[in-house]
């Protein structure tokens, strides 16, 4: 089993942050997912969420600005051959696209989640944006302060 941390940012609309995947990766392939990856050896997923967020956006947040969303199997089957384990966490954000780097893949962009759900996801997307969308409403940036 591998392990995988991931993260959605929520901008000031309520939409989410999502990146268009290319060709190249292993795992789902030309495919809408959240930033993130694999957590690694002695890491904690927290720990690796802030890391990959950094690493694929150039956003480094501070401490204490992610919150733990849920944990998750996700269906990594066909590129491992296993189930694997993904915590996800959630940060509300006054940034926009223009403020965004794209380190990998070829997009990533803030998505109107009603928009999201009709986007070729991949298998950890499919998963977890449904469960975004019935957490409660703090963390989609709906009646929260910024």
């Amino acid at each position: 089993m591998h392990t995988f941390a991931g993260v959605i940012l929520v901008d000031q609309r309520g939409w989410i942050l999502l990146q268009e995947r290319d060709e190249h990766p292993r795992i789902d392939p030309e495919k809408w997912g959240f930033a993130g990856g694999h957590v690694d050896p002695g890491e904690t997923f927290e720990a690796a969420a802030y890391r990959e967020l950094e690493e694929e956006t150039g956003i480094r947040l501070p401490a204490g600005e992610l919150e733990l969303l849920g944990e998750f199997r996700v269906d990594h089957r066909e590129a491992y051959g296993t189930w694997d384990l993904m915590q996800v966490f959630v940060a509300r954000t006054s940034l926009t696209d223009a403020d965004i780097e794209c380190h990998e893949g070829r997009q990533i962009v803030f998505v109107d989640p009603a928009r999201a759900l009709g986007l070729d996801l991949t298998a950890a997307a499919a998963q977890v944006l449904p469960a975004f969308l019935a957490a409660p409403t703090d963390h989609r940036g709906e009646g929260a302060s910024p």
